[in-house]
């Protein structure tokens, strides 16, 4: 009985904790010389700081992509739509489109791990702001292949752009 009661004194105390903690934090939003978050961090002037791990939106290379699909198998989201078709007169396959669906995407960089290609990669773009919901739904085999790389930058004008491309911009590794 005895270390019963010691154990939810202790949880209380715990929580108790927590919630004071909680509630000096929340307080301290209410402090008139802390400012708001954008004087702080100026965000549309100047860009917020990427550090070299920071797993934002993906960079893929249509020229070596294989269309083998794992890294949609190996999304637990199921976020990654891949359209293939058998190439006559050459080994493997063309890819048709390559899509993300960011809307879903929780970026925990699964897909990138097992590609055996190593065609796609975390990039470091991290604002892909848009009206709809279609506008992140990014087809990277109609992407240039320049931003589809990561050498420009993935934004939702180029997304809208890609949505008009009929056929992948590149025919794959077998060219």
């Amino acid at each position: 009985m005895r270390e019963w009661l010691s154990s939810l004194i202790s949880a209380v105390l715990s929580v108790a904790q927590a919630f004071w903690i909680t509630l000096k934090q929340w307080l301290q939003t209410y402090r008139p010389s802390r400012g708001t978050f954008t004087r702080a961090y100026e965000f549309p002037e100047r860009p917020a700081i990427i550090l070299p791990r920071f797993r934002g939106f993906h960079r893929y290379d249509l020229t070596s992509c294989i269309a083998c699909g794992r890294c949609a198998r190996d999304c637990p989201v199921s976020c990654i739509y891949i359209e293939k078709e058998r190439v006559a007169g050459r080994k493997g396959f063309r890819v048709k489109s390559f899509i993300i669906d960011y809307s879903k995407c929780m970026f925990c960089g699964f897909c990138t791990e097992n590609c055996p290609t190593d065609c796609i990669f975390m990039g470091q773009t991290y604002d892909l702001s848009c009206l709809s919901r279609d506008g992140c739904v990014v087809d990277f085999a109609k992407l240039p292949l320049e931003i589809a790389w990561g050498y420009g930058r993935l934004n939702p004008s180029a997304v809208a752009l890609s949505k008009y491309v009929l056929l992948p911009v590149h025919e794959g590794p077998q060219q």
